[in-house]
């Protein structure tokens, strides 16, 4: 017969099997932060949860890890010979675990929703340049304007702030939204005059509207202290239309700087009156805070540099 102290070979002695993951991450965090109170806030538990995890780790052992005098904590030497084991393990973990996550990211496909405008005669010009900064971030734009979920399968999201956001969702600035008349360079004379004050839009200039702005007139004149313009008007369905019509000698449109810059450095278009701040600004929103170091934070810092 055999003794009942002898077992398998495969199933561990009491000497060999490990305390609960838990009572070791509430012993390394207090043993590290040598407070019980701050563990808990760390670990998101009670005081009382760390405390009787410590307790219960003590009493499996056989040993005291910590002497307890006045509401504070002191490792004995056996809990510094723990915690410099259990420490090194945890960090182990960590490191894995970041490894996997970090090779999760890279090898995903993250969607990026900006609006259409935005896409087209801003983003779209420039993406060759962050393709080239970072070519393993796996990047996919898609247009899209106005409300949203990050439900629907986007990561990302650039919005001009005039319409309520999701909840809780994270909000990064980019620029503000700067506009002004623009139109074809060689018609600038017959729709603009010279005053003391400097250009002014005469009266009966042709004015181009758009029905995803229709307020645009309106809001540039409250920015620029100017009276609203009068005169034979035309409406596109899209703002994009509207800044086309001006490049083709059809009017006068309001125009966002960043969405005409490169026609103004072209001189595809002019702006004989400048631009003004209208008090909205472009984001990108994101579900959680951007983590430091990440590709999306090279994103931020890259759509910022751009801006």
């Amino acid at each position: 017969m055999f003794s009942d102290v002898i077992c398998e070979s495969s199933s561990p002695s009491d000497d060999e099997r490990l305390p609960s993951l838990l009572a070791l991450r509430c012993f390394e965090a207090a043993a590290r932060l040598e407070n019980f109170s701050r563990a808990a806030v760390e670990l998101h538990l009670t005081h009382g949860a760390v405390s009787r995890a410590v307790r219960l780790l003590e009493d499996e052992l056989g040993v005291a890890l910590f002497e307890r005098r006045s509401r504070r904590v002191f490792l004995t030497d056996a809990g510094r010979t723990l915690a410099r084991a259990v420490g090194n393990g945890m960090g182990l973990m960590r490191q894995a675990v970041a490894e996997l996550r970090a090779s999760a990211r890279q090898g995903r496909r993250w969607v990026l929703s900006c609006e259409p405008t935005l896409l087209m005669r801003w983003l779209i010009p420039r993406w060759p340049d962050f393709q080239g900064r970072h070519p393993g971030f796996d990047l996919h734009l898609v247009a899209g304007g106005g409300p949203f979920s990050f439900a629907s399968g986007m990561d990302l999201a650039i919005r001009r702030d005039d319409f309520p956001w999701p909840e809780g969702c994270h909000v990064e600035p980019l620029f503000a939204e700067k506009v002004g008349p623009v139109c074809r360079p060689d018609k600038a004379a017959d729709w603009f005059s010279a005053t003391r004050a400097g250009s002014a839009l005469k009266p009966g200039a042709p004015r181009l509207h758009t029905r995803t702005r229709s307020g645009a007139w309106r809001e540039w004149a409250e920015a620029a202290s100017q009276p609203v313009p009068d005169g034979p008007a035309q409406t596109f369905d899209h703002f994009y239309f509207s800044l086309q019509a001006a490049v083709a000698g059809l009017g006068v449109a309001i125009g966002p700087w960043h969405l005409v810059r490169d026609d103004l450095d072209s001189g595809v278009l002019a702006a004989p009156l400048g631009f003004v701040e209208d008090g909205s600004r472009y984001c990108l929103l994101s579900p959680q805070p951007l983590p430091p170091d990440s590709p999306q934070a090279d994103l931020l810092a890259w759509l910022r540099a751009m801006a």
